[in-house]
């Protein structure tokens, strides 16, 4: 059976981009009968600095969108990353055969350090290698992941290779699944760039906690362009921000992006705008309500993560025992 890890960081709200390229998939895994742990990755997010209250108020609410979102705790393992201390644990134990090299190519490092790559901790560093000790774990088979993270998850595979050479066969090599309908959503202020939590306008994104009328607003101040929706996808060539509406809706509709060209081939914005309005509000207003329930009780977030802690717990000391006796150990 298909054993599932993803996470997702407790850093501001999730958004639009967050549903359509993981949540929605993650939905569809679980329904499909695979074993899906799910967590809040708190320790990822710590990499960077972080303020402690809103830290933990964040891991709450990014429970609370997932279960919102349509993720069951009694199908799938919600669980914080922090509270299954085998994550830290095993990540020091890779730590002695990942290799620097390899580690210091990784262009996200790149990305987030920037200039200042000698003054970041070295978490932001050593992030791929936690990473890898999240989804060696718990010998997950599968891990959905965008196009940020294939690199990471190809460190995580060479790691799990390297330890098996090393030490016998015990982790299973995890296999990259697609990252959900719309693996990239981009901003709605410019097609160019990916929908993002840290982009200062808030009107780049929809926000899983935005009402009705922020999600009519904002879709009718998306960035288009002045001529009408064309015929065929080869038309939306040049056109990045036209085809990121066209995206979404598709999504949204569970429908092929070709059906919805055509659909709306030949109409001004002004028409497929408000008709896109329509079906986020549509789609998404359940998952803000059912926030806003989880939220105001948040005893019953915490019944549902001390269930999945539990579990992620269980399956992880028995794996991480393994790694030690292999490693020789005393225990």
């Amino acid at each position: 059976m298909k054993r599932i890890l993803s996470g997702m960081q407790p850093t501001n709200n999730l958004h639009l981009g967050n549903y359509l390229g993981a949540l929605k998939n993650w939905i569809r895994l679980q329904d499909e009968g695979a074993e899906c742990l799910y967590m809040v990755a708190d320790l990822h997010a710590v990499t960077l600095p972080q303020d402690p209250a809103a830290l933990a108020k964040s891991t709450r609410e990014i429970a609370a969108a997932f279960i919102a979102s349509g993720i069951n705790p009694k199908k799938s393992h919600i669980f914080v990353q922090s509270a299954v201390p085998g994550h830290s644990q095993l990540m020091w134990l890779l730590s002695t055969i990942a290799q620097m090299g390899k580690l210091e190519r990784m262009t996200q490092f790149k990305d987030k350090a920037g200039k200042n790559s000698e003054r970041v901790g070295l978490g932001l560093f050593a992030y791929p290698v936690l990473m890898a000790a999240d989804i060696l774990l718990y010998k997950a088979t599968h891990v959905p992941v965008g196009e940020d993270q294939k690199q990471h998850l190809e460190l995580a595979r060479d790691i799990a290779s390297t330890f098996n050479t090393n030490f016998g066969e015990l982790f299973i090599v995890p296999e990259p699944m697609i990252a959900g309908p719309a693996p990239r959503v981009m901003s709605l202020r410019d097609g160019s760039k990916k929908m993002s939590k840290s982009d200062e306008s808030d009107y780049s994104r929809i926000n899983l906690t935005d009402d009705a009328d922020a999600i009519a607003k904002k879709i009718k101040k998306a960035t288009t362009d002045p001529h009408p929706l064309p015929e065929t996808l080869d038309g939306y060539e040049g056109r990045a921000e036209a085809l990121n509406l066209v995206t979404i809706y598709a999504a949204l509709a569970d429908r092929a992006r070709e059906d919805v060209i055509k659909e709306f081939a030949g109409k001004q914005f002004s028409v497929f705008k408000p008709a896109l309005a329509d079906l986020a509000v549509e789609k998404l207003s359940p998952i803000t309500k059912r926030m806003s329930e989880l939220m105001a009780d948040p005893g019953e977030i915490d019944r549902y993560l001390k269930a999945g802690n539990e579990k992620a717990n269980g399956i992880g000391e028995k794996v991480l025992g393994e790694v030690q006796g292999r490693m020789g150990f005393w225990k």
